[in-house]
């Protein structure tokens, strides 16, 4: 297969996905993953994708991976084809191809990692940096808002079905990764895409009320105990709370359900970076971090078995709580203070 990568200023254009249409056109058997702990956008993207390829391509085996073993998280359940996914240790096949979505590396990529390694052939959809290339043809817009935008403009591209509950699919992705649009990554692009998305039978609404506006009252409690966690260092600019494995049990909600707890943290009037630390079991913590201007986190947590974007990132820390922060709290005062200097 050709290699193809692009990082472009604002979109794709028609043209630079021929070598990935070629891949798609080209298979038998396909199999879309995104990233292991998967949020609105990996999900949306690999279910926008496969159900489109299953639409148009009905006598193709199309099969949908989870990257771990954890189920699909509640609030991203009502997508059409969420049902169908499978975890990738529990997929023995070895497919013509497969299509990492919203991924940067193969280690993020978890279980789904072995079935890319043994695939005929791979392509790469993403809006993540990555300092190594892994798909035979790629497309990697670092500028766009999400995965989910790429997708949209691939199926445009090649002409393949967009039906309401495909649509569905990627506006979930764009409007989890641009916080409802209120992050920097909302852009104009982001704007025309939703609104094609819209017109193609998407529903904002469902979207807002499954995702948003439908906690459980024990996520609701969590979230309050998250909430008289927070504190703030160098004089406001940074807040940062967690939650314990023990508070997640007490209050009966699952790991899976937590991605908002960040935002809660992000709130805080005068911060411009926040840091949220969740105990997933003794010994490992996730760790997301936000920026609210310009300051670039994505180092940090790179710097901690993670990555992301300048504004929005996630790691992996082995330790305890406390050392996280011990750890943390210095890097991220010091990214604020050298922003003054």
């Amino acid at each position: 297969m050709s290699s193809t990568s692009c990082c472009l200023a604002r979109s794709t254009t028609p043209d630079m996905w021929g070598s990935v249409i070629d891949c798609i056109e080209g298979a038998q058997t396909i199999a879309i993953s995104g990233h292991t702990n998967p949020d609105g956008d990996a999900l949306g993207s690999v279910l926008g994708l496969g159900l489109s390829l299953r639409e148009n391509f009905p006598s193709k085996k199309i099969v949908f991976l989870l990257a771990d073993r954890a189920p699909v998280p509640r609030v991203y359940r009502f997508m059409a084809g969420s049902d169908m996914m499978v975890p990738a240790a529990e997929y023995h096949e070895t497919p013509d191809l497969f299509i990492s979505v919203d991924c940067p590396t193969l280690g993020r990529l978890a279980d789904s990692a072995v079935v890319a390694k043994r695939s005929r052939g791979r392509v790469v959809i993403d809006h993540h940096p990555s300092r190594e290339e892994f798909g035979d043809a790629a497309v990697r817009v670092v500028s766009a808002a999400a995965t989910a935008v790429l997708v949209e403009e691939l199926l445009e591209a090649a002409g393949y079905p967009r039906s309401p509950q495909i649509a569905t699919c990627l506006l979930t992705g764009l409007v989890t990764d641009t916080g409802r649009f209120q992050y920097q990554n909302a852009d104009p692009s982001a704007f025309a895409c939703a609104s094609r998305l819209v017109d193609a039978g998407a529903e904002p609404s469902r979207i807002a009320l499954e995702v948003y506006q439908s906690q459980r009252i024990e996520y609701l409690r969590l979230e309050s105990i998250v909430m008289g966690r927070i504190k703030a260092i160098a004089g406001g600019r940074v807040a940062y709370s967690y939650a314990y494995a023990d508070d997640l049990a007490s209050c009966g909600v699952s790991s899976d359900e937590c991605d908002g707890l960040v935002d809660v943290v992000r709130s805080v009037q005068g911060s411009e970076v926040c840091l949220f630390l969740k105990e997933n079991e003794p010994g490992v913590i996730r760790g997301n971090l936000r920026s609210k201007g310009s300051l670039d986190i994505s180092h940090i947590a790179s710097a901690h078995n993670g990555g992301g974007h300048a504004a929005a990132a996630g790691f992996t820390f082995y330790g305890t709580v406390e050392e996280a922060l011990d750890t943390l709290l210095p890097e991220l005062d010091e990214l604020v203070t050298n922003a003054r200097r």
